[in-house]
C-alpha cells in the first residue's frame, strides 16, 4: 500500500492516512476483500505513531468501508462511496449567488444571468445525450440491469459487457468498446478492467453499489435457527454480502458461504440448508440443483445515487475539456 505522509503542512497525520487509503479504494488499488497490515507493520512502514493508524482505521471503520475481524485482521468491505452529500442544495445555492453578484457586478441584467445559466444546462444535457459507454460487470445478470440503470439516470447510451468477455476479447468485443467513450464498472473492479484494457485507450470510471433492501428483509423475517448458505461467484460479492448484512444487524444469523463450482459441494450445501441466498449469477446453478424447492433469495444490489451523481458530472467535466 503506497502512502506518503507529509508532516508538519497543517494536515493531522491520521487524516492523511485514512484519505490516501479512500483514494487507493476509490481508484481500484485496494480491492474488497483486500486485507490492510497490522496497524504495528503500517505505522512502521510509514514512521507514525501507532495511534496515528488505529485513529485512521477507526475512522474508516465508522464510515462502513472497513471491517476488523477478531484474530483475522482488518479488510475492505465497501468501495468508498465518492459522491458526499453534506447539505448540497446549500452549497450550489451558493455558487450561484456568487455567480449572480459577479454578472450584477459588471452590469449584466438578472434575466440575462439567468437565460446563460439555462443555455448552460440545456448544453450539459445534450452533451449527455450523445455519451456512448460500457458497464462491465463480473455477471450478465447485473450488467444488464445496471447499464439499463445508468441509461435512465443520465441520458447517456450505456452497453453491458462482462469480465469474461473482456478476458476473451474477440473482435465482436473489440468494436464494440471501439464505439464507446467511457468503460464504467464498480469501484472494486476498476482495477481489473483497467487491465484487461491496456492499449485500448479508454477512460475507466468507477461507481459504487448498494444492496437492495428486500432481500435483506426476507432474510430478516426467518426464525433464530434457519440455516442459510450463501453462494456467489467471487470472494469480493463475498464480503459486500457479509459486511451488508452486518450493517442490517444481520451477524448472528447461520449462514455458510462458498463460492464453489463443484456440483457435489454445491448439492450437500443445499441439501444441509433451509434457505439459499445467491448471487444473480449463481441462481441458475443453484436453481437447476434445488430438487427439494427450497427458497432461493436473489442477493441483488443497485447502484447508489450519489455515486451517478459524481460519475456524471465526472464525464461533463472530461466531454467539456475535448
Amino acid at each position: 500500500m503506497d502512502i506518503e505522509i507529509i508532516k508538519n503542512n497543517g494536515v493531522l497525520l491520521h487524516i492523511q492516512v485514512k484519505m490516501q487509503i479512500m483514494d487507493a479504494i476509490k481508484k481500484g488499488t485496494l480491492r474488497v476483500g483486500t486485507k490492510l497490515p497490522t496497524e504495528r507493520e503500517l505505522s512502521q512502514q510509514l514512521n507514525v505513531s501507532r495511534n496515528t493508524v488505529s485513529a485512521a482505521y477507526k475512522a474508516l471503520e465508522q464510515d462502513g468501508v472497513l471491517k476488523s475481524y477478531q484474530g483475522k485482521g482488518t479488510f475492505v468491505v465497501e468501495e468508498a462511496t465518492c459522491w458526499e452529500s453534506l447539505d448540497v442544495k446549500k452549497k450550489i445555492i451558493k455558487f450561484i449567488d456568487l455567480g449572480l453578484e459577479e454578472a450584477l457586478e459588471i452590469g449584466m441584467e438578472p434575466e440575462v444571468f439567468l437565460d446563460l445559466v439555462i443555455q448552460r444546462v440545456v448544453e450539459k444535457k445534450q452533451l449527455m445525450e450523445k455519451v456512448v459507454a460500457i458497464y462491465v460487470e463480473c455477471n450478465i445478470e447485473q450488467a444488464k440491469m445496471f447499464s439499463e440503470q445508468l441509461s435512465n439516470n443520465s441520458n447517456m447510451n450505456v452497453m453491458h459487457m462482462t469480465i469474461s468477455e473482456l478476458e476473451k476479447m474477440d473482435n465482436g468485443t473489440k468494436d464494440k468498446i471501439g464505439k464507446a467513450e467511457f468503460i464504467i464498472t464498480t469501484f472494486n473492479h476498476v482495477n481489473e478492467v483497467t487491465s484487461l484494457t491496456v492499449g485500448l485507450n479508454k477512460e475507466i470510471l468507477g461507481v459504487a453499489i448498494k444492496p437492495n433492501l428486500e432481500p435483506i428483509v426476507k432474510i430478516a423475517r426467518y426464525g433464530e435457527h434457519t440455516k442459510f448458505a450463501f453462494v456467489c461467484i467471487s470472494e469480493q460479492f463475498m464480503f459486500k454480502v457479509k459486511s451488508a448484512l452486518e450493517k442490517a444487524g444481520l451477524s448472528e444469523i447461520d449462514i455458510e458461504y462458498s463460492n464453489t463450482t463443484d456440483y457435489n459441494e454445491l448439492k450437500d450445501i443445499i441439501q444441509k440448508s433451509d434457505v439459499m441466498i445467491v448471487s444473480p449469477g449463481r441462481f441458475t446453478d443453484v436453481n437447476n440443483i434445488n430438487s427439494s424447492n427450497k427458497e432461493i433469495i436473489q442477493f441483488l444490489y443497485s447502484l447508489d445515487e450519489g455515486s451517478v451523481k459524481a460519475l456524471k458530472s465526472r464525464i461533463i467535466e472530461i466531454e467539456f475539456k475535448k
